[in-house]
């Protein structure tokens, strides 16, 4: 009965018409138009096709009435490379971020997503990185070939869950974006993206309208770190992320 739905049901019911006929057309209509630019533009310039990445993250924001938030960007200074770890809520914390931080990353992601049309060859064409899962000593190996974007001076943005959370919690982090910065002699930016999951939280295509908040707190530097630090170094981003999120997301 309507009276015993949650209320984010009651509220998706208002604005699926929305959803359904402008944002979820719009959507795949951006992302063919803007990942075929993408892709054209990456051919000749990863940096320059890029940007392009980012203004398909905004217009997506703007399209599901979702601002944006960011706070703390003093604490990157511009022209510094950084293993950037970040919590992973939903698939909204894509555009979110990549609308809204405006210098020069790359993504590490699921092998998956480098099938999907559109978006999955533009990010390849552009330089991202994609993760076999399956395989952990692979997968490893796919992530230190990241080292020479770092010695660019272009960061790399990792989710150390490694997933999605389906309750919306952070989950435990893994091992291997500490490696990457360790290896690389790089600071972590820890940075904390809050309000996704009731955007759009994982199972199913239902977005709502929401607001984002993103905090970029200081770096962590990691010179003189070895293999042994790295538990500590993984509890200590762990909770300094969750401070930038609300208690029912920590």
């Amino acid at each position: 009965m309507a009276g015993l739905q949650d209320p984010r049901t009651r509220v998706f019911r208002r604005y699926a018409p929305w959803a359904f006929l402008v944002f979820a057309p719009m959507l795949g209509i951006l992302t063919a138009v803007l990942g075929t630019a993408a892709i054209g533009i990456g051919l000749v310039s990863h940096r320059a096709g890029f940007w392009v990445g980012t203004l398909w993250g905004w217009l997506l924001c703007r399209l599901n009435f979702t601002p944006v938030r960011v706070a703390g960007t003093e604490h990157a200074v511009p022209g510094q490379a950084y293993v950037i770890l970040a919590n992973h809520r939903s698939h909204f914390d894509i555009p979110a971020f990549y609308g809204h931080w405006p210098r020069q990353f790359r993504w590490v992601m699921k092998a998956e997503l480098r099938r999907v049309p559109f978006l999955g060859w533009a990010t390849a064409v552009l330089g991202n990185l994609f993760l076999d899962r399956t395989d952990r000593s692979r997968a490893m190996a796919q992530l230190l070939a990241a080292r020479p974007l770092l010695d660019q001076g272009i960061s790399v943005l990792v989710f150390p869950e490694g997933t999605r959370s389906l309750t919306g919690r952070m989950q435990r982090f893994r091992k291997g974006g500490f490696v990457l910065a360790l290896d690389a002699g790089l600071p972590i930016l820890p940075v904390s993206i809050s309000g996704t999951h009731a955007i759009l939280p994982p199972g199913g295509f239902r977005p709502l309208p929401g607001r984002v908040r993103i905090t970029i707190h200081p770096p962590i530097p990691t010179t003189g770190m070895g293999p042994d630090d790295i538990p500590a170094l993984a509890d200590r981003v762990r909770d300094i992320i969750a401070s930038g999120l609300e208690p029912h997301e920590r």
